[in-house]
């Protein structure tokens, strides 16, 4: 069976389908180049998971950073991205318990790169903090 981590970026992958400009392009950490015929595309990982024991309680309560990043590419990659990232966001946060694998999905932080290639290439990071909870002997 799977950790609670990795049932809850599969349901955030299953939530975005259908995400403005991306279709079924969803990736989870993906490390091949990805194809012009592929962009826009999604990028689906995590940065990080913090346990904390909270008291005498036997469950971790965890915080997941996931980096869900979105590739485009043309002469204006960042606006480009706005309508896919606009969807993302309105995704997410209609379903903040992720079908009740956790208990909150916060965004944080939105990040910007631009790739100078033969068309420009866009590289928007989008952050969220997702809480959720997990016995004491599991993950």
């Amino acid at each position: 069976m799977a950790t609670k981590r990795e049932q809850i970026l599969a349901r955030i992958a299953t939530n975005l389908v259908g995400t403005v400009g991306v279709s079924n392009r969803i990736y989870r950490s993906r490390v091949e180049a990805l194809a012009r015929a592929e962009l826009p595309a999604i990028v689906v990982e995590y940065i990080k998971d913090e346990a904390e024991m909270k008291g005498s309680l036997p469950y971790l309560d965890w915080l997941l950073i996931v980096r869900l990043t979105v590739v485009t590419r043309g002469n204006i990659p960042d606006q480009l991205a706005d309508p896919t990232i606009e969807s993302i966001h309105s995704k997410l946060l209609a379903d903040i318990t992720l079908n009740s694998l956790a208990f909150d999905i916060i965004p944080f932080r939105v990040e910007f790169d631009v790739l100078d290639t033969d068309l420009p290439t866009g590289i928007s990071m989008l952050f969220y903090k997702v809480k959720y909870r997990t016995p004491l002997n599991s993950m």
